[in-house]
């Protein structure tokens, strides 16, 4: 099978998958709080709900707003291309371009994109949200950079596969603990997590990414919602394979990055309902918190 195909495969798999995950945190989060909750499978009949419905657009915008949810969406989709997770099957080598740099760039783009058809509709609540959009993004990057390197080091390289290689060799030691903790505080700002932001908060002046969709409605809506959820199973997959990486004697490596993706989907569930929004000015505090623990994981190699 050429590498061409199970990327392919890999991408189409993330993306059916991510409503699911989105689902599955949704649920344990209900359940948490004494709530029904949502049926796990309710982000698929949103996603489709939204998908069959009209839209409207605004006559403000210009050929940015239509465009930007097709290109948020192919983002993530060759983003969950570069994974490091090899299929069943799939013999062949990752090619020396699928480096961490280049996985960090498509996903950046994706949200720059994001932010570009939030200022293009030209409302007051849109351009605060792709603001802040890009303040979070400016505080979490050099600090994901830094994350990355302390899986990076070790392996001697930046490569996807390398550096997969190297953490599947890794003992349970306190440097991968570090960055493990590191890597989950980056997990809840990347992914718009609570208590950087509130993915189900209608307040105007308190959201983020929701801030910049409230422009957007039908089928275009439905894109943008798939595309967030492929790109927070991305992170989801990033922080197993890297900083969950011991492997069990049982089962093959797909169920056991399935388990992990649960733990961790879990993890995201009880973290939300135990803590509350952070207010935006104590932001650069707790992601200093992540910088300082992947230094020290750094250092303690």
């Amino acid at each position: 099978m050429s590498i061409f195909i199970t990327r392919i495969a890999l991408a189409v798999a993330v993306l059916f998958f991510a409503p699911l995950v989105l689902g599955l945190i949704k649920s344990l989060k209900a359940k948490l709080q004494n709530r029904r909750g949502p049926r796990l499978w309710q982000p698929y009949l949103d996603i489709i709900k939204l998908l069959k419905k009209d839209e409207v657009v605004s006559p403000t915008t210009c050929w940015v707003f239509r465009v930007a949810p097709f290109g948020y969406l192919a983002l993530a989709f060759a983003a969950a291309a570069l994974l490091p997770l090899p299929l069943p099957g799939q013999q062949e080598t990752y090619p020396d371009i699928f480096d961490v740099f280049l996985l960090m760039y498509v996903l950046a783009a994706g949200r720059f994109i994001l932010v570009l058809a939030s200022l293009d509709a030209g409302s007051t609540f849109g351009g605060m949200g792709g603001s802040r959009e890009m303040y979070v993004s400016v505080l979490v990057e050099p600090v994901l950079v830094l994350a990355f390197l302390t899986v990076a080091a070790p392996a001697g390289s930046t490569g996807l596969e390398a550096m997969a290689r190297q953490a599947a060799q890794a003992p349970f030691s306190v440097p991968y603990v570090f960055a493990g903790f590191a890597f989950f505080i980056l997990l809840l700002a990347e992914t718009g997590r609570v208590p950087v932001d509130n993915p189900d908060t209608h307040l105007e002046l308190t959201m983020i990414h929701e801030g910049m969709l409230l422009e957007y409605s039908g089928r275009r809506l439905g894109l943008i919602h798939l595309a967030a959820a492929v790109r927070q199973l991305i992170i989801i997959l990033l922080f197993v394979i890297f900083f969950i990486p011991w492997q069990a004697s049982w089962g093959g490596i797909l169920p056991q990055v399935a388990l992990k993706v649960v733990i961790t989907a879990a993890a995201l569930a009880v973290t939300e309902t135990c803590t509350n929004k952070m207010r935006l000015f104590r932001l650069p505090g707790f992601i200093a918190i992540s910088g300082l623990l992947s230094l020290l994981a750094l250092v303690a190699q």
